[in-house]
């Protein structure tokens, strides 16, 4: 069998894997335009404040493709794929041919088309070469000691940790953003209001309720133009308002949303042999019953491990697909996951909603759980991240919660709040 993966991140990765569960000898290929081995496309912020090496970005030994029979072509990239043929024609004029192909391109910044947003000091922060480019701009500044500044367009996750990077880097950082509350859809008002101040304590200014019309200046100073009125002076800006898939233009034959590439359950498009796995994919959300782009690493893994594992024969499928994310910011933990905050219209409409919290502003902690119809379906821990796993599990398990809800927020909330017999089949496999 012969294996063709596009993409070199969590996704191909992980389909690597699940074809090595099944077969291990067919022949894999993998292509990717990036020149690196295997990173952590998350842990690009910690490189860039200097907390983290090169080397440790790696998250698969340096013969991890040797191991696996694999032919990694990278720095390469696809132009086209004829399906009718299983061919793919290469950038650097090679042809490739496949059996079963998977297309893990990932996802890619979104760059609203503002004026001046292509400036040589003007970076997108999803990669380790954008990574690399904001290093060498720090440089330049302190060589000639110039007071870094630094604006950043988007208070999503990928804005706060570039802005949590560059002032460890010691740089003024402002953060831009439309909505009126930081990580507006993974955080409720509360958890945005704790981590937005914890923010400001450590240095980084926000404003809120506004966007960038306009780049403007020269290599060493841009003036941003906001939509208020108001202008910023400072050296380098980050566009960080969101990713969006990385849907190749190599093949008109593939079904195309108007999200991603629409799989289903098996990670299969509606070409046959041909699967999408991770941001470039439309996938299954079992919390909100719909077929969309869920942009997480974990997701991303798990969708390409299902993928490899069909690819070589198996009847693998992935219904676990939800929003979840564990990150920190200046020590500070935050994990979210499922539906934080209910349509006002549903919880008014009493469509079986309930929410839970609980916090304390003196210590930085606030916890929130979500229920519907006495199930778990979402959650925010945010300083307080014991428990974490266990609702994670609950979400993935559907279970009836009604006797136990009086206990999701306490401190003491753990496995022996249940019954032996769940206890049993959770701890010991029965």
């Amino acid at each position: 069998m012969n294996y063709v993966i596009i993409g070199n991140s969590a996704a191909g990765i992980g389909a690597v894997e699940g074809i090595r569960l099944l077969d291990r000898d067919g022949k894999i290929t993998v292509i990717s335009s990036e020149q690196e081995h295997v990173y952590s496309r998350p842990l690009i912020s910690y490189y860039l404040s200097g907390q983290v090496e090169l080397a440790k970005l790696k998250y698969r030994p340096d013969n991890f493709y040797e191991q696996n029979g694999v032919e990694a072509l990278l720095g390469d990239r696809v132009l086209r794929v004829a399906p009718a043929e299983k061919g793919l024609e290469l950038q650097s004029g090679q042809r490739v041919t496949y059996d079963k192909l998977l297309i893990a391109t990932g996802g890619q910044p979104f760059i609203p088309p503002l004026k001046g947003q292509s400036g040589e000091n003007v970076f997108s922060f999803t990669k380790l070469d954008d990574a690399r480019s904001l290093l060498a701009q720090i440089k330049d500044l302190k060589e000639k000691k110039i007071e870094g500044q630094a604006v950043i367009l988007g208070a999503g996750l990928i804005g706060l940790k570039a802005a949590e990077a560059l002032i460890k880097a010691k740089l003024k950082v402002t953060v831009v953003e439309l909505s009126e509350r930081i990580l507006s859809t993974i955080l409720d008002e509360q958890a945005a209001a704790l981590l937005q101040s914890h923010l400001e304590e450590h240095g980084v200014d926000f404003i809120l309720g506004d966007t960038i019309t306009e780049f403007g200046g020269n290599s060493n100073h841009l003036k941003v133009n906001l939509k208020s009125g108001g202008i910023l002076d400072c050296n380098l800006a980050v566009i960080a308002v969101g990713v969006k898939p990385n849907i190749p233009n190599i093949t008109d034959n593939l079904i195309v949303s108007k999200q991603g590439l629409l799989i289903n359950q098996q990670m299969e498009t509606s070409q046959a042999d041909i699967y999408a796995a991770g941001d470039v994919a439309e996938g299954y959300d079992m919390l909100k019953g719909l077929r969309r782009v869920i942009p997480l690493w974990p997701n991303a893994y798990n969708q390409g491990l299902v993928a490899g594992q069909n690819m070589a024969g198996g009847n693998a499928s992935y219904d676990e697909g939800f929003a979840r994310n564990a990150i920190s910011f200046f020590g500070l933990p935050v994990i979210t996951a499922g539906i934080i905050d209910p349509p006002a219209e549903d919880l008014a409409a009493k469509a079986g909603y309930e929410v839970l919290t609980t916090g304390c502003l003196e210590k930085k902690t606030y916890k929130k759980v979500v229920l519907r119809e006495n199930r778990m379906v979402g959650f925010i821990n945010l300083n307080a991240v014991d428990r974490a796993g266990i609702l994670t599990g609950l979400i993935k398990e559907k279970r009836d919660l009604g006797g136990l809800k009086d206990q999701l927020l306490s401190n003491d909330f753990g496995y022996l709040s249940f019954a032996e017999e769940w206890r049993r089949e959770k701890l010991w496999k029965g």
